[in-house]
């Protein structure tokens, strides 16, 4: 089957067998390997996109399903720089092994679109989808407060780290 869809602001257009999944259409023809393939479940979250700006877990949807959407991958956030949530996880060491960190990363720009000053609650809620087995999900949060801080246009919060701002 032909597919055509918007990925990171690229039109892409391929031949995919019907039960192509995203995940599968992104890391293996398009060659998106920031997206990570974690269960294929849709429990850990490692495989979160962005479809139409909706934090998707794209081993559950297969490519066709995508035709016509608007995909963003973790690869179409930084423009040049770091998109805010990217800097909040590295100036609030919000990765370890980094294998969760580009879903962690979409499902906080999703939950950021949405709102723009969430609480901890909020963004524990928001990220809920997203399994971390090495952090503990504490410098995750104070990732995402760091990134919707910028994003208002405010300074971030300071950090626990003495020697950091």
């Amino acid at each position: 089957m032909q597919v055509s869809m918007t990925v990171n602001g690229r039109t892409r257009t391929a031949d995919v067998e019907a039960r192509t999944l995203l995940v599968h259409y992104l890391r293996e023809q398009l060659n998106l390997t920031g997206t990570h393939v974690g269960c294929e479940t849709s429990y850990c979250g490692a495989c979160t996109v962005l479809v139409d700006g909706k934090a998707t877990k794209s081993c559950t949807v297969l490519a066709v399903q995508a035709e016509g959407a608007d995909v963003t991958t973790v690869e179409g956030l930084a423009n040049g720089e770091l998109h805010p949530v990217q800097e909040g996880f590295w100036e609030r060491h919000g990765l370890q092994c980094g294998f969760c960190t580009p879903g962690m990363i979409m499902s906080a720009v999703a939950l950021l679109n949405e709102n723009d000053n969430p609480s901890e609650d909020e963004i524990r809620h928001g990220i809920e989808g997203n399994l971390c087995r090495c952090t503990g999900y504490h410098n995750i949060v104070r990732s995402i407060e760091y990134a919707a801080a910028t994003m208002r246009g405010e300074d971030p919060p300071a950090s626990q780290w003495k020697d950091e701002s």
